[in-house]
């Protein structure tokens, strides 16, 4: 039902060289700076000699939704990962992925429901500023650009002290939480049980949250906690622009006498 959403690109390609194939698929949402590499497969074909053409395919098909850049998430011991690095990706952080299903079957589940900042309420557009400001004081500046501020608020909050904030993705096999969680919030194990406690219409999908190398302190509470993590995964970027530097001179009004140095003039080129 994807093909059908208005507001998401979806986009396959298939690399058939020697009688062996590999697919590939990527996918954007309209108005997102940058798209996302969704699969690769099968996974036994992962070394396919043909893969960077088949990359160079589904990148050209972003950048002509407007994406200045593709972004994938690989296990660092996958065959895929070099093969990505060679058709242009690098490595701008690293992340787990936790399983939290089960942690509100522990004996913390009481005092986490009596923890009066634990309480967790839907994030809403009122509170936007309140989750740009906790991107800018968590992501890494340099990461910026890759990793654009959230654009709406689509998750949970914890209002009182906002420095609570954790995105959610939701799909058939599971639910995916993307937390800021700044580092001077205390009851951290009870905040992330209350916060499972909170989820609607789970129908027994697993949860998961995704802990990115910049909020690494996250997981020796959720060691505490008997969550389990994933194989160490790579996140990876492919920039589809360049930066152009052009020398114009800008004419203005100067007083006599004065020298004007011309100003440099960059623009983004596909």
């Amino acid at each position: 039902m994807a093909y059908v959403n208005p507001a998401r690109h979806i986009y396959a390609s298939i690399a058939d060289g020697n009688g062996v194939s590999l697919l590939g698929g990527i996918i954007h949402t309209r108005g997102e700076s940058f798209a996302k590499l969704l699969y690769l497969a099968p996974s036994s074909r992962l070394d396919h000699p043909d893969l960077p053409a088949l990359i160079d395919n589904l990148s050209a098909e972003a950048g002509g939704w407007g994406a200045f850049h593709v972004l994938a998430e690989v296990n660092e011991v996958s065959s895929a990962f070099d093969g990505l690095r060679k058709s242009g990706f690098s490595v701008y952080a690293w992340q787990r992925m936790w399983e939290i299903s089960q942690i509100t079957e522990s004996g913390s589940r009481t005092s986490a429901n009596e923890n009066g900042s634990s309480h967790w309420k839907r994030a809403e557009s009122v509170h936007q500023a309140v989750i740009q400001s906790l991107y800018q004081q968590i992501v890494p500046p340099l990461l910026h650009p890759v990793e654009p501020v959230p654009r709406r608020a689509a998750g949970w909050m914890v209002e009182k002290d906002g420095k609570c904030y954790v995105h959610v993705t939701q799909g058939i096999y599971g639910i995916v939480l993307t937390p800021l969680i700044h580092p001077e919030v205390v009851d951290v194990g009870a905040k992330i049980i209350s916060l499972v406690g909170h989820l609607r219409d789970r129908r027994n999908r697993p949860v998961y949250l995704r802990v990115r190398s910049y909020q690494a302190w996250l997981e020796p509470a959720l060691v505490d906690l008997g969550a389990r993590s994933a194989e160490r995964q790579a996140v990876m970027v492919k920039h589809l622009t360049r930066l152009v530097k052009d020398e114009q001179t800008v004419l203005t009004a100067q007083p006599n006498a004065v020298s004007v140095q011309p100003s440099r003039v960059s623009r983004m080129e596909k």
